[in-house]
């Protein structure tokens, strides 16, 4: 058999039973024979950012795979690439390449050189009696420390040699490793004593299983708990210790205590500071859970740090508060009081907000539209995510996350066009969820026909699409280009563009016609229909951001 042939047993191997690509490569056929389903995208970034979103909702029990032609795919391919980097996203990225003994020659694009700053692992076949150890070397890369992109570049010159030794193949197994009993009691001891400590958990409680721990912890010491941005979701949102999550718009209560914290217990989390997310003040004792070593006084200094995997870190603090700090748990009276303040918090950040959720605003206001969205879903059995800009930013702090996943909250780099393609790939990790994704007009102009993808492969999906023709967020940018050459007025039917897909397309114009939209995108689904739900909206600039109170 040849390289191909042995990639492919080894991903069936691995449990790998689909893979996303675009547009030719050998490896597409040969994972077919296997009985691996090859899923063909419109193109390569809208292929990858589906293994992206199979990966996401996985959390690390399996992982997207997308393989391209080499050359023109592989360059194509870096934008998708980057944006799972940049959020920590694990996904094996399979692009074919030249003959390597061309690779010297200009302008021949060589990925696993031009990657390496985009991925965790980055190797070339240069050698076909080094395919078994190579792809070993990438799966163990995959299962451990930080998510994070891996690519081997497949050089056809050797991927087309006879190969013998597949039976040297054993699956590298999971690493987890767990900070000193030393470091877990002095953390233990710091939130204790601290007057005002909050819980912020990261994307790592969701890849580590560690949503039940967290909510035991929080609740021994009537902590609260923000979730970032990829780490919403890996605290139910209905829970009243819950302040909700950090973007660069959140509700109110994650501004209020956040700014009046004295000490912040960061899980799972890189704390990486970013044009995107909420930026922890000056003046904090923080103790910092990661697996990964780099993240540890990257952009803020650590007062205890704490290298390990979520869930083991949380059942070690559980185990020694329980143990030796039994007095401290705190009393019924500490978490009334406690959960009082966060109520009267979000009553208060509610009243604020009625006018525009709830808003009777012709063309709709996009508030108005997400309050609908969040009223008319079925959240424990719904996958939500947004677009990058303002979808973000207008859905993130009034969309509730209740299990583990029912969010995907993504964005430390901003592709436009992401919600569609993740969305596909998250109903291929969860098949009899619906999937929903957010979006404004120019997200949709970048990976719309993709509708055609999810309607192809059976994975129906519903998209909303905010309709006001005026990319919103840029406008105030731009006055002179758009009063004399109108350069960011967008429009069209997408509605149209959907039916014409082979999907069901929804006008909406009136909001009291959006949850009827909804109910009907569900039963379209169930019967195997993708829908886009175009709404005729109005820019909204608007944002939950009270940084005021930091």
């Amino acid at each position: 058999m040849n390289g191909y042939n042995v990639i492919s047993k080894i991903l069936k191997k691995e449990g790998v039973d689909w893979i996303a690509c675009f547009p030719n490569n050998p490896l597409i056929e040969a994972v077919a024979k296997e009985g691996i389903r090859p899923i063909m995208f419109r193109q390569e970034r809208g292929g990858i950012m589906a293994a992206d979103g199979y990966s996401r909702t996985m959390m690390g029990e399996k992982f997207g795979v997308f393989a391209c032609q080499g050359g023109p795919g592989a360059e194509n391919s870096y934008g998708g690439i980057a944006q799972a980097f940049s959020d920590s996203v694990p996904i094996m990225f399979l692009p074919d390449g030249i003959p390597l003994i061309n690779s010297d020659v200009s302008p021949s694009f060589i990925s696993s050189k031009n990657f390496k700053d985009i991925t965790k692992w980055s190797q070339s076949i240069n050698d076909s009696n080094r395919i078994v150890s190579l792809m070993k070397r990438a799966f163990h890369s995959l299962k451990n420390e930080r998510p994070s992109p891996v690519l081997l570049e497949m050089h056809r010159d050797h991927m087309t040699q006879e190969i013998s030794n597949l039976d040297d193949y054993n699956s590298p197994k999971q690493i987890k490793v767990s900070p000193t009993d030393d470091l877990i009691e002095s953390s233990v001891k710091l939130l204790i004593s601290s007057k005002n400590p909050i819980i912020w958990s990261g994307q790592g409680v969701l890849y580590s299983s560690a949503t039940k721990e967290l909510k035991e912890l929080s609740e021994l010491l009537s902590l609260p708990v923000i979730t970032t941005m990829p780490g919403k979701s890996s605290y139910d949102e209905r829970n009243p210790l819950s302040l909700g999550s950090a973007n660069r718009t959140a509700p109110k209560g994650v501004w209020k205590y956040l700014g009046d914290s004295d000490t912040v217990f960061a899980i799972g989390s890189s704390l990486t500071i970013t044009n995107y997310g909420i930026t922890i003040p000056e003046g904090k004792r923080i103790i910092h859970s990661t697996n990964n070593s780099d993240d540890i006084n990257k952009d803020y200094d650590v007062e205890i740090p704490l290298l390990g995997d979520s869930k083991l870190v949380l059942q070690k603090m559980i185990d020694c508060i329980k143990s030796n700090y039994k007095e401290n748990i705190a009393s019924i009276e500490k978490k009334e009081s406690t959960i009082d303040k966060i109520k009267k918090l979000k009553e208060e950040w509610f009243s604020e907000w009625s006018t525009l959720l709830n808003s009777e605003m012709n063309p709709i206001n996009p508030y108005r539209l997400v309050n609908e969205i969040n009223k008319n879903i079925d959240h424990e059995n719904t996958i939500v995510t947004h677009d990058a800009g303002h979808p973000r930013d207008q859905m993130m702090p009034f969309i509730t996350a209740t299990n583990p996943g029912s969010y995907i909250g993504w964005g430390k780099s901003t592709h436009l066009g992401y919600g569609i393609p993740l969305m596909i790939g998250a109903k291929i990790a969860q098949p009899n969820k619906f999937c929903i994704n957010f979006m404004g007009d120019g997200a949709f102009g970048m990976s719309g026909l993709d509708i055609e993808t999810s309607q192809r492969s059976g994975n129906p999906i519903t998209t909303v699409v905010m309709n006001n023709g005026t990319m919103g967020g840029y406008p105030q940018n731009y006055p002179q280009s758009i009063e004399k050459f109108q350069t960011i007025k967008m429009t069209g039917d997408y509605a149209k563009i959907a039916e014409g897909m082979g999907a069901k397309g929804i006008s909406v114009e009136n909001p009291n016609e959006i949850k009827k939209a909804i109910l009907d995108a569900r039963k379209f689904n169930n019967e195997g229909f993708s829908v886009l739900i175009d709404v005729k909206t109005q820019p909204e600039l608007k944002m939950s951001n009270y940084s005021d109170l930091l």
